[in-house]
């Protein structure tokens, strides 16, 4: 099963120390990199917007494998809501040293057609969301903290209709790169990690199974990505194997750009 604490990892990490908080992580992605992330031994928030029963899934399936896991619900679009998230995950597990910046909103639009609001959400999920939870974190983590941002191997591709979505996250690119020198100071590693095409809900919706088929093409190793796939690069990124790596961008998508 995707995501499943049972599964053989080919490469165990010891995050015992760790405390993650994973946005956006009641579902698709955000719940494979919670759920690998728990298997590793941290201690892992699950943030969701609105998904409370899929968020409460993510929890007992990590507590029913003897990992350790709440879930607290959060807007990240709203400052409020981003430092209300912070303070209870250091209320129950101390101060997160893992943050991971998942959460996400799509629209496929020519850009002529996308209006205002939906631009704006875009910008205010996307990229103010990443932004908030970053500061949050800079000034709460100690040496040693990791921030990984997802951004999307997309931003390196001329698709129609996703002009307005790899706008929000090649700032969001741009963004970790600065963000990087800005935190190596205090020992914080900022990478990004970009996926490619991820058979998730939030790629699924609207592509037919040609189209679906037509994108798993486009990759050298001729499949869409798993969540897991995903996943397991997270979990080397913030572990000790990966302490001299910062700012940087692993796109994990199967030789596709």
């Amino acid at each position: 099963m995707t995501g499943s604490l049972s599964n053989d990892h080919a490469v165990k990490r010891n995050l015992n120390s760790k405390v993650a908080l994973v946005t956006g992580a009641s579902r698709g992605i955000g719940k494979a990199i919670a759920v690998r992330l728990a298997a590793d031994g941290a201690s892992v928030v699950v943030n969701y917007a609105g998904s409370a029963d899929q968020a409460a899934a993510t929890v007992k399936e990590i507590e029913e494998h003897g990992g350790r896991a709440i879930s607290i619900q959060a807007d990240v679009s709203k400052i409020a809501d981003v430092k209300r998230m912070f303070d209870e995950t250091t209320e129950v597990f101390g101060n997160p040293n893992v943050l991971v910046n998942n959460a996400g909103i799509m629209f496929n639009k020519p850009i002529v057609e996308m209006d205002e609001q939906e631009f704006d959400r875009l910008i205010a999920v996307n990229l103010k969301g990443t932004l908030f939870c970053c500061q949050e974190a800079g000034k709460r983590m100690t040496d040693g903290g990791h921030i990984i941002n997802l951004s999307s191997s997309t931003t390196l591709m001329m698709l129609p209709n996703y002009g307005a979505y790899v706008a929000s996250k090649g700032a969001v690119e741009q963004l970790s790169r600065v963000l990087a020198k800005e935190l190596g100071s205090k020992k914080i590693n900022v990478n990004i990690v970009s996926p490619g095409p991820t058979d998730t809900e939030l790629f699924n919706q609207g592509k037919s199974e040609e189209q679906k088929q037509n994108f798993a093409q486009m990759a050298a190793l001729g499949r869409l990505g798993a969540p897991d796939d995903i996943a397991s690069v997270v979990a080397m990124l913030v572990s000790a194997d990966a302490g001299w790596i910062s700012g940087q961008n692993i796109r994990v998508n199967g030789g596709l750009v």
